[in-house]
């Protein structure tokens, strides 16, 4: 296989890279900006008269629909070209925010949302492989730190820009802000490099069997925590999703080119990294969700300050993403994926312990310490999951770093509403919150470190060498 021939050869594919690699961070940022939604909810809920149960479905078609692809379009980026998936992404992604701004009625909202979740699958899933095809070997973890940087950066900005937006125009600005941002990139995208790909057959059966089971897996996370669904539906939908999995598994090891292998988790080497990455992302997902609530009602701070506070884990990232491509070639992949982890525990567990009479700057210092350790993880872990796979599955290899994350975020919007209502039992008003969140990090933060502690009972899975 040539230096062109779908992976990066000894020497950068285009003569700017640095630009190409602007083009793509640009473009990947289109995800973590959705950030600024969840500021506009109280005025979408209000343009359309929705109920407090009902504005949840904004958020859970869409993480629905490009959850449920992300891995389908990653292999469709290896037989059908990176930057050509990555332009359709961002084409549909600038109709379906133009869709979302305009529609005229609740369920036109919901299919708009649902087009743009295509679009973000079909994007995003090539911008990891995009981002390593631009330099040599020897830079990819390089590159891999300066697109998590990005994606970091977009994070950050997501909430204050949302606010901003929401404030001077209304909450459709949150979805027409995207669009020139995604026609500018795909404007650009001409830029990137357009390897050559090998005549290869796609598994569409394996591919409706993939994205159902992920879809069928992800409502059930989500309708797990909906008090107006019945538990049993959730269930139900779980065990319809492994079925679907079996199946899956059943096709994919008879035929020759399957959507990804399964025999890749039987190794405890790809697998553990792989589970830690879903369950630190689950953890961490308990700062979003939980630590707006303390910092409002516990220690009272405006919601600037509480914008500022949450700032600093996207902070703390934009220093680990870079620190983790320096660890990784002075002591491997697989101890600097260890050490993200633990800095991720280490900067919840704390958390645990935090009262009404907590200094702010302790809790900031927690959440730069935990952005550290997402920082580290990402850039360690990604890089792992690139090496692991043929560098023809490079699109594959980067959706399944980005899967990962969404089933981590996602189950832990259930399984944290659960620990904080459990926590907060006995107690009432204040006090009962305040305790609910204190038990969520104690089991979040602490679980995370045990599962680390267990994970060291496979000592291959850590080892810099094989």
């Amino acid at each position: 296989m040539g230096p062109h021939a779908g992976v990066p050869g000894d020497a950068p594919l285009i003569s700017r890279p640095a630009l190409g690699l602007a083009v793509v961070g640009l473009g990947a940022s289109l995800a973590p900006l959705d950030i600024a939604v969840n500021v506009a909810l109280p005025a979408i809920s209000g343009h359309f008269g929705l109920a407090l149960v009902d504005v949840q479905w904004i958020v859970i078609c869409y993480v629905l629909v490009y959850g449920s692809l992300m891995l389908v379009c990653g292999k469709l980026g290896d037989l059908f070209g990176h930057r050509l998936i990555f332009q359709i992404g961002l084409a549909i992604s600038a109709v379906g925010c133009a869709a979302c701004a305009a529609a005229p009625d609740w369920p036109l909202f919901l299919w708009a949302r649902a087009c743009q979740g295509v679009g973000t699958a079909l994007a995003l899933s090539c911008t990891p492989a995009l981002a390593t095809s631009l330099f040599s070997e020897g830079q990819r973890t390089r590159a891999l730190a300066a697109y998590a940087s990005s994606m970091a950066l977009a994070a950050a900005v997501g909430p204050l820009l949302g606010g901003v937006l929401v404030e001077l125009w209304g909450w459709p600005a949150v979805y027409w802000v995207r669009v020139p941002l995604a026609l500018v990139t795909l404007a650009f995208s001409g830029l990137l490099p357009t390897p050559r790909t090998e005549s290869r057959p796609f598994d569409a059966p394996g591919a409706l069997l993939l994205a159902a089971c992920m879809s069928t897996l992800l409502l059930s996370l989500v309708l797990s925590q909906r008090r107006d669904v019945a538990g049993i539906w959730a269930v139900v939908l779980l065990v319809v999703a492994l079925l679907l999995l079996a199946s899956y598994v059943w096709r994919a090891n008879r035929v020759p080119e399957p959507i990804i292998r399964p025999a890749l988790f039987a190794d405890a080497r790809f697998a553990i990294p792989n589970m830690l990455n879903v369950l630190a992302n689950l953890a961490s997902f308990s700062i979003l969700l939980l630590t707006p609530y303390y910092l409002a009602n516990v220690l009272k701070l405006t919601p600037l300050g509480i914008g500022i506070v949450l700032a600093m884990t996207f902070g703390g990232s934009l220093t680990g993403a870079p620190l983790s491509a320096f660890l990784v070639r002075r002591i491997g992949q697989r101890p600097t994926v260890f050490a993200g982890v633990a800095f991720v525990g280490l900067g919840l567990l704390p958390l645990a312990f935090t009262g009404i009479d907590t200094a702010v700057l302790l809790v900031a210092a927690l959440l730069v310490l935990q952005g550290i350790g997402q920082g580290l993880l990402v850039v360690a872990y990604t890089d792992i999951v690139t090496a692991t796979l043929p560098p023809r599955d490079r699109g594959v290899a980067g959706s399944l770093s980005l899967l990962t994350r969404t089933l981590g975020t996602v189950s832990g919007a259930s399984v944290l509403t659960a620990l904080q209502a459990y926590g907060a039992e006995g107690f009432a008003g204040a006090a009962g919150f305040l305790a609910g969140y204190q038990f969520a990090f104690m089991v979040a933060g602490g679980g995370l470190l045990v599962a680390l502690l267990l994970s060291c009972l496979w000592p291959r899975a850590w080892s810099a060498t094989h």
